[in-house]
């Protein structure tokens, strides 16, 4: 789900005319995509975007802090404290974000200012997006990138990743149509 979600993202991006690298890996760590925009005349608009895109998320997109899984609790555990969602939070977003070897790479491409974003879908705490949001991180939805490519007023028309846009879309509008002349199930 992760890779078809970045797909539409990249292709997304890439119709707004960003060229996109997607999935950089660093070691352990991975930069889901990175985009850079040229204007004529202007300083290049460089954007790093995290996917996170659940159907059903059972836990956060953080993790659990790192002093309590020290104690033995689990990474991903879905009880937490405020204290400790907040604390959680600010680690994945330092780890997301800002790590060294993040940061060093988009040095290299870029050495301006890069925006930090993250693309959701369903998330299990809205507090959390909230959160994350606190520390500057501009927050997409999923469901919206999507309906911006269903209109497409993008000055790109299609990229690489235009044929699963269309499959998605052709799907959506096929369900659309089924649906009023479909049985109920419901009595």
């Amino acid at each position: 789900m992760a890779l078809l979600a970045e797909e539409i993202v990249e292709e997304w991006l890439n119709r707004q005319g960003y060229f996109t690298i997607r999935g950089i890996r660093l070691g352990v760590n991975e930069i889901d995509l990175v985009a850079v925009k040229f204007r004529s005349g202007e300083s290049p608009v460089c954007r790093h975007v995290e996917v996170q895109a659940s159907m059903r998320p059972v836990s956060y997109i953080s993790k659990v802090p790192k002093a309590a899984r020290k104690t033995g609790r689990a990474a991903n555990s879905a009880a937490r404290s405020p204290e400790e969602l907040v604390e959680g939070v600010a680690e994945w977003v330092e780890g997301k974000f800002h790590a060294t070897k993040k940061r060093s790479l988009m040095e290299i491409l870029w050495s301006g200012e890069w925006s930090s974003e993250l693309v959701i879908n369903n998330v299990k705490s809205e507090q959390e997006v909230e959160l994350i949001a606190e520390h500057g991180i501009i927050i997409h939805r999923l469901p919206d990138i999507v309906r911006e490519l269903k209109i497409n007023k993008f000055p790109i028309k299609s990229a690489a990743g235009s044929d699963f846009i269309d499959l998605l879309q052709m799907g959506a509008n096929t369900q659309q149509d089924a649906l009023p002349d479909a049985p109920s199930s419901r009595r």
